[in-house]
């Protein structure tokens, strides 16, 4: 089962005790933007083999928005970070690479 600590609250939470909110770091597209780029805001999303940031909600704790870092293969968590953050911080990109070697953060999407 996928276990995850909340950055406000400290409980490590499982999952049956969060809500998925979807890809994290997405650029969102405003009034000005296109009709080809909104709808690709809506429906083109990441779905990798591996590493991959998510949103997640503690519903059943303190019920704030936060993002995780976890590879969809192993279920191996590498850090979780407050949803405000625009970029996974320092210690989750060095934690990834040092498991996988050779990966690197793309930027907002």
């Amino acid at each position: 089962m996928l276990r995850l600590t909340c950055p406000y609250c400290g409980v490590a939470a499982e999952e049956t005790e969060l809500a998925p909110g979807g890809e994290a770091h997405l650029a969102r597209v405003g009034p000005e933007g296109s009709d080809d780029a909104f709808h690709a805001y809506l429906f083109e999303r990441e779905n990798p083999r591996g590493v991959h940031f998510e949103r997640w909600r503690h519903a059943m704790g303190c019920g704030k928005w936060f993002h995780a870092a976890r590879c969809t293969v192993t279920l191996e968590v590498f850090g979780t970070y407050p949803a405000q953050t625009t970029e996974p911080p320092a210690h989750i990109r060095a934690a990834i690479t040092a498991k996988r070697p050779g990966w690197a953060w793309r930027g907002l999407s």
